[in-house]
């Protein structure tokens, strides 16, 4: 049998093929343009960017919608460092993506060449693995390797650096057995053990005021449906993080929404006072816990990550079991007996009673407004109400983010996509794209800021081009909203460069020019008809300025570094009984 002879570059094409990729995001430059010749008789779509930075959030809002690895091709130097960015952010919220950079050919490194940079060094530290390819020969191997770690395990971003010299060098093609891999040391744990399994299953029993924490891990190991099974089984109420919104509806009965910095009362309370927390998939993040020393003082862990690092890493856990969410409930709830989790309503109910006591007081609020400007939560709240079931809602970073959180219903997992932990202004426009090249299928409609649209708006002229009808939503109260309300409450009304313009710039005009229907509501009355008339459109992307209020705040709030006990309410509800 003859072998087919490859230049590197086609071999990387092909075994991009060989994985299945059906859309890449990217931006050519000279030391990827080998790579960039085969993709012209390649089945894989390429979507062309107007920044690396957008490819990068692009690739993400892909995955995290498809659960499959987004993919991003950029050049070297500022190519490479543009899509860094993204990549800490896919690693903080374990988002798979796998990222090809263009390098400098193997005898210029160190040279300080033209666009040369050690992205494999620059990356070292916020992405799963990287490598740098120094034969054609290794890039099927390398390939391979680079989607099994970015997509098993705790799912993550890789980075594969590829010189130039090595894209125009021939290579006899062949594709390696996932034996052939060369990991030494990755070995993913997905099941949990026996012992760990009853060791939980005893503390649930004994327990007398339960929460099930649940995070953005559930979402990644695909566990809603058990999540749902085993909450169901034991009666146990259920908080789900900003990275798990979907992960358990809304609208179920033992949902109490989400806890943290900016959750609601029930979620953040019913943890503090909670005497056992089963963590799944969550990693008491410091949004989520407040001050670590004063976080759910009375409570007892049982902590599931897919990750042995998160053990232990901030609370110590009483039960700490290293496995897959799903596989991991599946075992608890196998282990969940009806003489001792019956529905389990009856054992919990004082704690029950509590929670609703607190569900009835300290409800999520805002004071409704009959003339301008919108209430930024009411725009969330018709876009919720407008919107079509299964519709896709990314965020950016800041107050829209959370009002998004907050005042959407998340029935369905997968239909909520925001940067978490890395918290990256201008995520929203990109990621939105990639949701809705992931799931074309879907309504996407972005919920962002003035402040972060204006970040990495160019990429709209991506959606026209390419034909991708995303909406996006601007609630523009003319600030940097979240770093505005922090200077009122904590910084004595000084307000230190954060105010931007309502007017400056001109965005319906802008979204015109980049060849999006532009809208604008000024009023309440405003705003439903312009969500109706960006839900019409299906041809083109909609941008619609909602002008808000500029001085409405995020309630409820916990201080930063202050115990979770020490939240704040919206003002109407000062004086309640806690």
């Amino acid at each position: 049998m003859t072998q087919m002879q490859l230049t590197g570059a086609q071999a990387l094409i092909k075994s991009l093929e060989m994985q299945g990729v059906e859309v890449m995001f990217g931006l050519p430059g000279g030391a990827i343009l080998p790579v960039y010749d085969p993709i012209l008789g390649s089945s894989i779509r390429h979507v062309l960017v107007r920044h690396e930075q957008g490819a990068g959030h692009m690739a993400e809002g892909y995955a995290m919608v498809t659960g499959r690895a987004g993919v991003a091709m950029v050049t070297s130097g500022p190519g490479a460092t543009n899509i860094v960015t993204p990549l800490s952010n896919a690693y903080m919220d374990s988002t798979p993506l796998v990222v090809v950079t263009g390098q400098v050919s193997t005898a210029a490194i160190g040279t300080d060449a033209f666009q040369e940079c050690d992205i494999t060094g620059v990356t070292m530290g916020i992405t799963k693995h990287n490598w740098l390819v120094t034969s054609a020969d290794d890039i099927p191997r390398v390939v391979a390797a680079a989607f099994h770690v970015a997509t098993t395990g705790r799912p993550g971003p890789v980075l594969i650096d590829v010189p130039k010299d090595v894209s125009t060098a021939t290579m006899q093609w062949y594709w390696p057995d996932l034996d052939d891999l060369d990991l030494p040391g990755y070995h993913p744990v997905t099941a949990p053990e026996a012992e760990d399994v009853a060791a939980a299953m005893a503390m649930l029993a004994a327990a007398e005021r339960p929460v099930l924490y649940v995070g953005g891990g559930v979402l990644k190991a695909r566990g809603a449906d058990a999540l749902r099974a085993f909450a169901e089984r034991t009666g146990i109420p259920v908080v789900t993080t900003l990275m798990a919104r979907g992960a358990f509806p809304d609208s179920h009965p033992q949902c109490l929404g989400m806890p943290g910095m900016h959750g609601n009362y029930t979620a953040v309370t019913a943890m503090q006072r909670a005497d056992l927390l089963v963590a799944l998939g969550a990693r008491f993040d410091d949004r989520v816990t407040g001050k670590v020393d004063a976080f759910a003082p009375e409570a007892k862990v049982v902590h599931v990550d897919i990750d042995p690092a998160e053990l232990h890493k901030v609370r110590r856990a009483d039960v700490a079991i290293a496995g897959d969410c799903r596989v991991v409930l599946e075992a608890l709830l196998s282990a969940t007996d009806a003489e001792r989790f019956g529905g389990g309503t009856d054992r919990l109910a004082p704690w029950w009673a509590r929670i609703r006591a607190w569900q009835e007081r300290f409800p999520l609020h805002y004071e409704p407004a009959d003339g301008p400007p919108i209430k930024p939560q009411m725009v969330v709240e018709e876009l919720r109400d407008r919107a079509e079931p299964g519709t896709i809602v990314v965020a950016g970073v800041g107050q829209h983010q959370m009002w998004a959180s907050q005042y959407w219903r998340f029935e369905h997992p997968y239909t909520w996509v925001n940067s978490g932990g890395a918290g990256t202004m201008g995520f929203a426009v990109p990621a939105a794209i990639g949701a809705k090249v992931g799931r074309p299928d879907r309504t996407v409609w972005a919920v962002d800021g003035d402040g972060c649209f204006q970040m990495t708006a160019q990429e709209l002229v991506t959606a026209a081009a390419e034909r991708i009808p995303v909406k996006v939503a601007i609630l523009n109260n003319a600030y940097l909203g979240m770093v505005r309300q922090w200077q009122e409450m904590f910084y004595g009304e000084r307000y230190s460069e954060v105010y931007l313009s309502p007017d400056l710039p001109d965005y319906v005009k802008w979204a015109e020019a980049m060849g999006c229907v532009g809208l604008r509501a000024e009023t309440p009355d405003e705003v439903g008809p312009a969500i109706e008339k960006a839900n019409a459109v299906d041809d083109r992307p909609v941008v619609v300025d909602f002008r808000t209020d500029a001085f409405e705040k995020v309630y409820p709030m916990v201080p930063a570094g202050a115990s979770n006990d020490a939240i704040v309410v919206h003002p109407a509800h000062e004086g309640l009984s806690r």
